[in-house]
């Protein structure tokens, strides 16, 4: 008898294997027919052609139709990652938080969706935009998984954009063949391909095409804030979600800087012509790398600066959900007395040093430290995002401001990091479970709040519902926040003087 219910076990057993992990229906989309896998009621489709191959000739050029393929084509692997260095964990980034180290090719033009929905259904779509400084990243690290909030009524969908100096270089040459008079976007005209591609075929994973949100952190933030800022991404998306990053007090370089660079890079390779540096191999041209910072004001996918387009209202219009962390100023190693860095102030802003130390001030050593973070952190996300929340709140759109101020869990060299810089993603999305750390149990209730919010956000531009703390729109005088922490609570902006200081002082500079 023992020996029969064991074999009925193991038999059992399998077939909700089976259930559990099976391959997913045949759908059609641009190029051809599809299938994925199923696990659970959740069905995935990784590694799904969204243009063709920017290889060859096509190097630095806008993305071409995907080439069509015959019969079935299995998509349940991601796709290559984009040209890039090796990843290898640093700081305070642990591999969870990279791509994997294989395969990376200037081939890399994919998606990956997951759904739970019926093919009838019009379901809310979110379309996630990964950060990497522009110069790495990809859709297949871990903490992007779409599973737990397909599995809660959205459709998932992640993509691949040109990185590095595939995504962004500039040249004479590639603006005059352009037809368009611009060069150095591609990555930007990578990622209004994915979205139209969105708008063409998500019907078919039970996807709304006139429900969608853009969603991205760091340089996916930026890659948002571009995207509201283009008249190319023109009613291709209507909520934005940007988690540390935009671009309003950080002027990017313009078409005849970016140009310059690029032509003494190609000099640096040794090409005497565009044609030549497209039959060089992609491991030299990574090597410009240090000559391409990421977008550009190229007078085409952004024709005037992010700024300039918001103060006219020329933006493409959303409801906004944005802010940035408590401890993610990244400094390689401040320096060390506090009369180093008071030193340092007057040397970068003169006679606005006395103020500056007001907010970031140097009594001791340890709060000098202390305060070369916060300006760092700042500098590079707190301006952007208040100046975007700011902005927003003015012209009369809705938007939504936290401050991730939880201390990441963690063990040896990453116990010290605190509140860092991506540390919010894995929460926001539910995906705790791919990330190494010792995670207590305010963080799985942190993950089922922060998810809650941007799950309702997703759904209807507002992240209030059932079970969830009150989280009121934000407004220029009152500055009410969400402070997503060990208490999930509204507060005022803490450093809202600092950050309007700072944010007129960059302007000025």
């Amino acid at each position: 008898m023992k020996t029969w219910i064991s074999c009925v076990c193991v038999l059992l057993s399998g077939i909700v294997g089976l259930v559990s992990t099976s391959t997913a229906q045949t759908l059609r989309v641009e190029g051809g027919r599809i299938t994925g896998t199923r696990q659970g009621n959740v069905r995935s489709y990784k590694g799904i052609p969204f243009a063709a191959p920017p290889v060859g000739n096509l190097r630095w050029k806008a993305p071409q139709p995907v080439l069509p393929w015959k019969g079935v084509r299995t998509c349940t692997t991601f796709g290559p990652s984009p040209m890039q260095p090796s990843p290898v964990p640093f700081s305070m980034w642990s591999q969870e938080f990279l791509i994997p180290k294989e395969p990376i090719s200037e081939d890399c033009l994919y998606l990956n969706v997951w759904t739970a929905a019926r093919k009838d259904e019009k379901r809310p779509v979110l379309v996630w935009i990964y950060g990497g400084g522009f110069s790495g990243g990809g859709s297949a690290v871990p903490i992007y998984d779409g599973t737990a909030m397909a599995a809660k009524g959205i459709v998932f969908v992640s993509f691949n954009y040109r990185v590095g100096p595939f995504g962004f270089f500039a040249h004479p040459e590639l603006t005059q063949e352009s037809g368009h008079h611009a060069s150095g976007n591609y990555g930007l005209m990578d990622q209004i391909a994915a979205l139209r591609w969105v708008q063409k075929n998500i019907a078919a994973f039970g996807g709304d095409p006139t429900n969608v949100t853009i969603a991205g952190q760091s340089a996916g933030s930026m890659s948002v804030n571009s995207l509201v800022a283009s008249p190319l991404a023109r009613h291709l998306f209507h909520k934005a979600i940007a988690e540390s990053g935009a671009s309003f007090a950080r002027p990017l370089a313009n078409l005849k800087t970016a140009e310059e660079s690029g032509v003494h890079a190609m000099h640096t390779l040794g090409a005497a012509s565009l044609a030549e540096l497209r039959r060089k191999p992609a491991t030299d041209i990574q090597r410009m790398a240090t000559a391409v910072r990421g977008p550009i004001v190229d007078g085409y996918i952004l024709p005037e600066t992010i700024a300039q387009l918001f103060a006219a209202g020329k933006q493409n219009p959303v409801v906004l959900l944005t802010g940035w962390n408590q401890e993610e100023g990244l400094l390689q190693s401040p320096l060390k007395t506090a009369e180093m860095y008071r030193q340092y102030l007057q040397q970068q802003y003169g006679s606005e040093a006395t103020s500056l130390l007001a907010f970031y001030p140097a009594h001791t050593e340890e709060q000098a430290v202390t305060s070369q973070y916060n300006l760092s952190r700042d500098l590079m996300f707190g301006i952007q995002n208040y100046a975007w929340a700011q902005m927003q709140s003015q012209q009369g759109q809705p938007v939504y401001v936290y401050r991730f101020t939880r201390k990441v869990p963690g063990t040896g060299e990453y116990a010290k990091y605190g509140a860092f810089h991506t540390g919010e993603v894995a929460y926001a999305y539910d995906n705790l479970k791919f990330i190494d750390r010792p995670w207590q149990q305010v963080d799985h209730e942190l993950a089922r709040i922060m998810s809650g919010y941007w799950l309702n956000f997703i759904k209807t531009g507002n992240p209030n519902g059932k079970g969830l703390p009150t989280w009121p729109v934000y407004e220029n005088r009152s500055k009410s926040i969400m402070d997503l922490g060990d208490q999930v609570q509204t507060r005022p902006l803490p450093d809202a003087a600092a950050l309007e200081f700072l944010y007129h002082l960059q302007k000025q500079n």
